[in-house]
This record gives structure tokens, C-alpha cells and sequence, in this order.
């Protein structure tokens, strides 16, 4: 089963789909789709859900709590192993990254045969070639 490590920049497109100004929405919906139908796993960070709300509350406030409270059912397992920080701070001090974009990356590397799924392509420009990273406007369910 394939596996994928999720930032937040793709998260808040399957919460704000009718933002026409959201690139590479088709395929965040079909990764949403994918994950419903248990067909692909899932890892995160330990502060995914905190990035993903402090976003919620910017843009929409109101929807937040309900918001959260739908993403933290989805149960995504969560990887907080120190050995992730030591990878996110190697990687945020190579790539000149801001930490927390650098700690999804870590979990994928971390993780056997897992992916990191960004839509964040100044990071991806910097770190394509550690591997273990994959844009949102690559991404195809169709991949084995």
C-alpha cells in the first residue's frame, strides 16, 4: 500500500475547493478520495493539525473548530520520533527552509517507501533531489 506524508498546503485545499485561485486542485481531491477509500496510508508531523488550523482560522475562522474536529477524525498516525527533528533540522539547514515544512519531509524519509506530497514548489526546487518528495502537480492515483 502506498503511503504519503501530507503538508498543509495541500490539506487546505480539500477544506477551501472553491478557491479557483488553488492550483493542482483536481489532484488534492483525488488524493482526499484515495485516503476515504483506505487505499493509500497516511503519516504526519506532530504539528500538522496546528499548521492546518492556523490557516482555517486566517482564512475562515468560523469554520475552524468544526473543521479540526473533521481532520483529527481522520486519525492520521502521527510520527514524533526525535530521530524526525534531527532529519528536519539537517533538512532545514541544507535547504535554508523554514522547519516545520522540513518536518513533513522527515517523516517520509524517516518512513520506508513513503512519499512526501507537497504543493509548495520553492521547497520541492530545493529538495527533489533528497528524494522522498513528490508535487501535488505530479501526483496521480494511477502510480503503483
Amino acid at each position: 500500500m502506498r503511503c504519503f506524508v501530507i503538508d498543509a498546503s495541500v490539506i487546505i485545499k480539500w477544506i477551501f475547493p472553491e478557491k479557483t485561485e488553488e492550483e493542482h486542485l483536481p489532484q488534492a481531491i483525488s488524493l482526499l478520495q484515495i485516503i476515504k477509500q483506505n487505499k493509500v496510508k497516511v503519516l504526519q508531523p506532530p504539528h500538522w493539525l496546528a499548521e492546518v488550523a492556523a490557516v482555517i482560522v486566517r482564512l475562515q475562522p468560523k469554520i475552524a473548530g468544526e473543521t479540526i474536529e473533521l481532520l483529527n477524525m481522520m486519525e492520521f498516525p502521527v510520527i514524533n520520533e526525535p530521530k524526525i527533528y534531527q532529519i528536519a533540522c539537517q533538512l532545514s539547514e541544507r535547504f535554508k527552509h523554514h522547519l516545520f515544512d522540513t518536518l513533513y519531509h522527515a517523516v517520509a524519509i524517516f518512513s520506508d517507501n513513503t512519499q512526501f506530497i507537497t504543493a509548495d514548489n520553492q521547497y520541492y526546487q530545493k529538495a527533489a533531489a533528497q528524494g522522498a518528495i513528490l508535487r501535488l502537480a505530479d501526483f496521480s492515483i494511477f502510480e503503483d
